[in-house]
């Protein structure tokens, strides 16, 4: 009976054991977690394309080509943000995108005379109208570099229209910048 009772006792003591070493290893999880998060927001962190937009832009009159790409990744951008599009009108900014461009420049070549690589450079012109009429002109350019490979052309054609998607996507995040600086000046 008392081998019993002292084994019963040494495996209900061990399994306390266990759960306290589980949950001390939880608490420390969690307060690693605390550390972390209390950490990036002291040095103001942010994630990425997550900045206030200005009040002024909250109504904005937009011209665009029509059925643009960038015309439609800009028209995206400001309905995340909340921004009305409006009719033009006076005390109100005015964004004139213009039709975009794609440009390469060789930077590198094969032994047999083939390109190897380019440098994309996209392109955006724009025109701003401040609330206070104040007109500037602006060109957002993106550069990227692409290799090329002729031996999997499909495929690298695949991969350039991807990365010209994600430039504009770029640019039209750069021009919500570009407003949100303008209206505050």
């Amino acid at each position: 009976m008392f081998r019993v009772n002292w084994l019963t006792s040494l495996l209900v003591n061990t399994s306390v054991a266990n759960i306290l070493q589980q949950n001390a290893r939880k608490w420390q999880h969690g307060m690693l977690l605390l550390a972390a998060v209390l950490l990036l927001s002291a040095c103001s962190f942010q994630l990425r394309g997550d900045y206030q937009v200005t009040s002024q832009l909250q109504n904005i009159s937009l011209e665009a080509p029509a059925r643009s790409e960038i015309g439609k990744q800009v028209r995206e951008i400001f309905a995340q943000r909340d921004i009305s599009l409006v009719n033009q009108e006076e005390g109100i900014t005015h964004l004139v995108v213009h039709d975009d461009r794609l440009d390469r420049r060789i930077l590198s070549m094969l032994p047999s005379g083939q390109v190897a690589e380019y440098e994309i450079i996209y392109v955006l012109p724009v025109t701003i109208t401040t609330q206070s009429g104040q007109v500037s002109q602006h060109n957002i350019q993106i550069l990227r570099d692409y290799q090329d490979d002729p031996n999997y052309a499909l495929a690298k054609t695949r991969e350039l229209e991807m990365l010209v998607g994600e430039m504009r996507a770029e640019a039209a995040n750069r021009l919500l910048l570009l407003l949100n600086q303008l209206t505050i000046e």
